[in-house]
């Protein structure tokens, strides 16, 4: 029996995967809700504290380093566990940080786990998953990270008041759990028992043997990175400055737009299984340009939210063919390591889109720095996309007959990506 073929399986591997990748945006995205009330406590200014999300940002590439290399010399299923029981114990220790520097300690080593998770949790589930639907549950998995930003956001509306911040990092222990028991019904992937490296050595050659394709993949994430964090790290502040909204109002446009990234990555995701994955990509990209005047210029309150909505339709649409296009881009071999140390490079590179467009928004309104900055980069994206090569719908395994690649001759490695 091929890797995928028993529905119970299939199902345990994608419910966990989307469990980890929401628990771990529920957390991220906790310190950004709560950044101001937890320096409070630690008698630290809001520049100090951003500095916690910073640390993990630059943590999250050396977990997505070793927890890919643990995937593809260990197997999928294991590393995962790991990452989710680690990130349990993260929540913990977070909750319970003494210090402002103790807190930073735990947000690295929160970094290191989020950093693993993506690749793990990807690789494990796009090897379990029907080729007929990888796209479609691509999506699904990949906009985990939308809702966890959406139950962030619900979580500190409704109780932070009554419970303080620390609970709230609580929350995320008992479905990390229930996540980790799911992982414990998932069998380990076929494609893997077929295909894994004997020992490090050759681990160690296949990767370096890729080194095109992950210079690719990383130019590709970075683009995509920008998009996404170009369209909602400095939004709120937009809101803030541009439209003057108070918290409330905020976060409301905010959870709205999450919904519109839910919706988006399904539906574009789908997509991808009928027309391709690049076609797919672009086509979000494209167009999110039309919708940036309804998002960044709107006229009034109602088409600003339609515009919030219909960005992060888009957006996340592009980001949920992500999970598919990078698994099937990437060696049998080599497929825990590339596709999550190439996005977590690739998040770490755009992270300073937010202060290019701070910088910017001091010579121009931020209405028209939004629209420039969301143009610029979904017609990079598009253009990036374009370029590189497309395996849409081919069958991992060695043992399987693989389909050729189409596009430009970009990337070489071991699943015929030689230019």
């Amino acid at each position: 029996m091929t890797s995928g073929q028993n529905p119970t399986d299939r199902i345990a591997a994608v419910s966990a995967g989307f469990l980890g990748w929401t628990l771990d945006a529920f957390d991220y995205f906790l310190v950004v809700y709560c950044l101001t009330l937890i320096g409070r406590e630690f008698h630290r200014s809001d520049a100090q504290m951003a500095v916690a999300i910073t640390v993990t940002l630059l943590f999250r590439p050396i977990g997505a380093f070793l927890f890919g290399l643990l995937t593809d010399r260990f197997g999928r299923r294991i590393p995962l566990m790991m990452n989710l029981l680690l990130f349990a114990a993260a929540e913990i220790a977070t909750a319970s940080a003494g210090s402002y520097r103790m807190f930073l300690i735990v947000r690295g080593l929160f970094g290191i786990v989020m950093g693993g998770m993506w690749g793990a949790s990807t690789t494990l589930t796009m090897e379990k998953v029907p080729v007929r639907l990888r796209g479609l549950l691509s999506g699904l998995l990949q906009q985990g990270y939308a809702l966890g930003s959406l139950l962030a956001a619900l979580a500190y509306f409704f109780l932070v008041g009554r419970l303080g911040w620390r609970p709230l990092f609580l929350l995320g222990v008992l479905p990390a759990l229930l996540a980790l028991a799911v992982c414990t019904r998932v069998t380990e992937s076929e494609v893997w028992k077929q295909t894994r490296s004997s020992n490090w050595g050759e681990l160690r050659n296949s990767i370096l043997s890729n080194w095109k394709l992950f210079l690719y993949l990383a130019l590709l994430m970075t683009f995509m990175s920008f998009t996404s964090h170009g369209t909602q790290d400095m939004y709120p502040t937009f809101l803030q400055r541009y439209w003057h909204f108070d918290a409330a109002r905020r976060s409301m446009i905010s959870a709205i737009g999450s919904t519109g990234a839910l919706f988006g990555g399904v539906t574009f995701g789908y997509f991808s299984d009928l027309k391709g994955r690049r076609r797919a990509i672009i086509t979000a990209l494209l167009l999110g340009v039309v919708v940036i005047p309804l998002w960044a210029l709107s006229p009034n309150t109602t088409l600003l939210i339609a515009g919030a909505f219909l960005i992060q339709f888009v957006v996340q649409g592009a980001w949920g063919v992500i999970p598919a296009h990078l698994s099937e881009l990437s060696p049998d071999s080599v497929r825990g390591f590339l596709p999550g140390f190439a996005y977590q490079c690739g998040i770490l590179l755009a992270s300073s889109i937010g202060i290019v467009q701070a910088l910017v928004a001091e010579h121009m309104s931020y209405a028209t720095t939004m629209a420039m900055t969301a143009g610029a980069v979904f017609i990079g994206g598009a253009i990036v996309t374009a370029l590189g090569k497309e395996r849409h719908g081919m069958a991992f395994g060695g043992n399987q007959k693989q389909s050729p690649p189409t596009g430009v001759p970009f990337a070489t490695g071991e699943v015929g990506l030689s230019g």
